[in-house]
């Protein structure tokens, strides 16, 4: 049995992005707490938008799925006008927050720097991190991947503990994969997660072996088999197709099936 099988639980965080309002959003975390809710060897979140956080947290208090902010400032209060602070995503019921989206980094600016100042805020206030990271069409065309990977790893794990490093997440957003009619196929994506993986080793054998990396591109039921199939793929950020529960569903199900497969249903994974 490999060490995937052994160590790290499948991972899928659905990110519902400005989509919902807090209602459709307690309905449609409510379906995917339903549909998962009789296993237990897999880890789910899902990210509503920030006004609908709390209520879909006090919906799935107890059960199985767990909440997730968006985003997050790097300072905890002060003069930040429409910021939101990662206690603040405690306090309202989140476990998790995704950081450095490549719509942050595309549609806003969002530098390394400050993905990096994020990640350290969510650790301090007890949040797991979803460090995104990945690279645009013209990157990858000017066969600049591996580099502009290897930037973004270095800059986001700045500074961070190794035990904090080991319960972050890294998702891997190939940025030229979404929307652009062009597919990642399961082995560009392990060569990628092979590779950031590697490059975590730096700080360790056991940090490479126990952090779970995402993938991030246009994720679907009809992908996500050929992807966990990669020994480096350890689940999935999900954008349209977690805002249907039976497609999401159907998306958990297939890590389900492999960890059932494989009798790798042992005890949750750290953050």
């Amino acid at each position: 049995m490999s060490v995937k099988q052994t160590q790290r639980r499948p991972f899928f965080c659905g990110n519902w992005k400005l989509n919902g309002n807090i209602a459709e959003s307690v309905e449609l975390a409510t379906q995917v707490r339903n549909g998962v809710a009789t296993w237990r060897d897999v880890d789910v979140a899902v990210a509503p938008s920030f006004l609908a956080v709390h209520a879909v947290a006090r919906r799935l208090e107890g059960g199985p799925v767990a909440v997730a902010g968006q985003n997050c400032f790097w300072e905890d209060k002060g003069a930040f006008t429409g910021e939101v602070s990662a206690p603040q995503l405690v306090e309202a019921g989140c476990k998790y927050v995704i950081i450095g989206h490549s719509e942050r980094r595309q549609l806003f600016g969002e530098l390394d720097a400050a993905v990096n100042m994020k990640s350290r805020a969510a650790l301090r206030a007890g949040l797991t991190p979803i460090i995104c990271v990945g690279e645009t069409l013209a990157e990858r065309d000017a066969g600049e991947t591996l580099g502009r990977i290897q930037a973004q790893v270095d800059a986001a794990i700045k500074d961070i503990s190794d035990d904090d490093l080991a319960r972050t997440l890294i998702a891997y957003e190939p940025v030229w994969a979404i929307g652009t009619g062009r597919n990642a196929t399961p082995a560009q994506a392990e060569e990628v997660h092979r590779f950031i993986r590697g490059r975590i080793g730096t700080r360790g054998a056991q940090v490479a072996a126990a952090i779970r990396i995402l993938y991030g591109g246009s994720v679907k039921p009809d992908n996500i088999g050929e992807l966990l199939a990669q020994e480096d793929v350890d689940g999935g950020l999900v954008g349209g197709a977690s805002l249907s529960a039976p497609s999401f569903v159907q998306v958990i199900q297939a890590a389900h099936g492999l960890q059932a497969a494989h009798g790798a249903a042992a005890t949750p994974a750290k953050g």
